[in-house]
Formats: C-alpha cells, structure tokens, sequence
C-alpha cells in the first residue's frame, strides 16, 4: 500500500483535525510564517494536501499526489500539480521558496527529495521544513502508537539533527530553525532552534 493511500481515502478526516486542534494548528502556521521570504516570491509546496499551509499563507502553486486532496486544494483556489517530491514535475529555477510541511514522513528518500527541490529553487532561494521532531515528547507518542493512526502506520520520523543531515548532503547551506510546541505551554511560542518544541521547522538556502 502507498504511504498516500490513507490520504485518499481519509482526507476528510485530515481536515477534522485541524478544525478539532486550532491552537495547535495555529502555532503551526505561525512557525512556519516566520520562515517564509516576504515581498514578491513565488512558491509552492510539496504534499500540499487539501491547502491547510498553502492557502493561509499565500502559496498559489503545490504539488500532491492524491486525488481527493488535490481537488480540496483546488476549489480553494490552488494550483496543483500531480506528482511526489522526489520527482517534481517543474524546470529548474523556478521557485525562491519551496515549503514541505509534514511532508518527509512520508516520502520515499528525503534525500532526492530535498535534491529536487533544490533543482526548482532559483540561486538564493531556500527550503522550508516543517515537521515533529522524532525525540521531542509528541515525536515520540507518535511513534509508539504509529500502529493505531490512520495516517502514520508507515511514516518515517526524523530528528531535528537528521533533517539538517539530510539538507546538508543535498546540497543546501545557511540554515535558520523556528520551533513551537512547547511542553506546558498554554499560549504557544514560537522560539529560535530546537530541543524544546515538538514542531520544528527549518529553513535552508541554495547557496
């Protein structure tokens, strides 16, 4: 069974979650926010599901595999390409920022993933990760009980440390690193680096 078959054939459930976890969602978002350039760019997103990051901010072009998502995504006004991120269907230099938000959990090789989306990216444009930390307390929740969830039975979890590995070995370099999440935290923060947040999001550049 493909990593995205729970996707198409749970996509609405997908959606419940967000409106059942807003806060959470929210930090989520803001995390990455903080990321993205500002001014005049083009980008797109990679596994961009039924337009939960995309549309909120701003991004008019994705990339998704699964049909049911994909029309989602497409009456709320986005742009979406059928395909995987270790194969994306675009020339080189086309984007300043590509976003993959939960996205590497789920794809067969990060490396070609990340390598793909640096092919697209023009010169000085960045990667933007986001994702739940393999060693932080939800990362590790996640994993024990992977076999009960109808969307991570068979993800792959990664460290913050691996996905900086990983960026690294396919070519990107300056990185930045937001995470938010944090334990106890009524109000969530977002705050620089990672080891605290459970949702970690890194940002890499084309050098």
């Amino acid at each position: 069974m493909a990593r995205t078959a729970a996707f198409e054939k749970h996509s609405d459930a997908y959606d419940d979650w967000f409106d059942k976890n807003q806060e959470v969602y929210a930090a989520e978002l803001q995390a990455v926010r903080q990321l993205l350039p500002v001014g005049k760019v083009r980008g797109m997103e990679v596994g961009v599901g039924s337009g939960k990051f995309a549309v909120p901010l701003g991004i008019k072009v994705g990339v998704e595999p699964t049909e049911q998502m994909r029309l989602k995504a497409e009456k709320l006004g986005v742009e979406v390409h059928i395909g995987v991120a270790e194969a994306l269907p675009f020339s080189e230099n086309q984007f300043d920022f590509v976003l993959l938000v939960t996205t590497i959990c789920f794809v067969d090789d990060i490396i070609q993933s990340f390598r793909e989306a640096l092919r697209v990216l023009i010169p000085g444009g960045c990667i933007i990760v986001g994702f739940v930390d393999m060693e932080s307390e939800l990362g590790q929740k996640y994993l024990q009980n992977r076999h009960k969830s109808k969307f991570y039975q068979q993800a792959t979890f990664f460290s913050s440390q691996q996905v900086l590995d990983h960026l690294q070995a396919a070519g990107f370099g300056q990185t930045e690193v937001k995470q938010t999440l944090i334990p106890g935290e009524t109000e969530q923060s977002v705050l620089d680096g990672f080891g605290e947040g459970a949702f970690v999001v890194i940002k890499a550049v084309k050098g």
